[in-house]
Parts: structure tokens; C-alpha cells; sequence
């Protein structure tokens, strides 16, 4: 089994998501990367199922990571 289609079915649910739901997507990733100040507003739209272990999230999993590291 080769990465490439599970880099595409990550990047077009990445893309997916930022179409659809821009503003809940970006707060999600910093708030998994640590970024986000803390506001109950702001955490209102913060999704936790959209990391799930199970699902095709391995690129937010890598920017979620890359974010962590500044």
C-alpha cells in the first residue's frame, strides 16, 4: 500500500473542510496545537471529532504537529 492515496484523501478532506467550515477548521487546528487563547467563544467552534484516531485526518494530524513546534 503506497501513501499516495491516503495524502489525497487527507488533502481533499482538508479542503473540504476549509470550503465548508473555514472559520471552525482554523480554530480547530490551534486549538490542538496549543495557539488558541483561551475563550469560551472561541472554543465553541473548536470540532474534536475532526482528529479522531479513526479518521482520514493525517494531514490536520501533520499541521497540527508543525504548529506545536513554534
Amino acid at each position: 500500500m503506497s501513501l499516495s492515496p491516503l495524502l489525497v484523501r487527507s488533502s481533499v478532506r482538508l479542503m473540504v473542510l476549509l470550503l465548508r467550515q473555514p472559520a471552525t477548521t482554523v480554530t480547530t487546528l490551534l486549538f490542538f496545537a496549543g495557539l488558541l487563547p483561551r475563550s469560551r467563544a472561541l472554543e465553541r467552534l473548536v470540532h474534536h471529532d475532526l482528529l479522531l484516531p479513526r479518521s482520514d485526518a493525517y494531514l490536520l494530524r501533520l499541521i497540527v504537529a508543525i504548529l506545536r513546534s513554534f
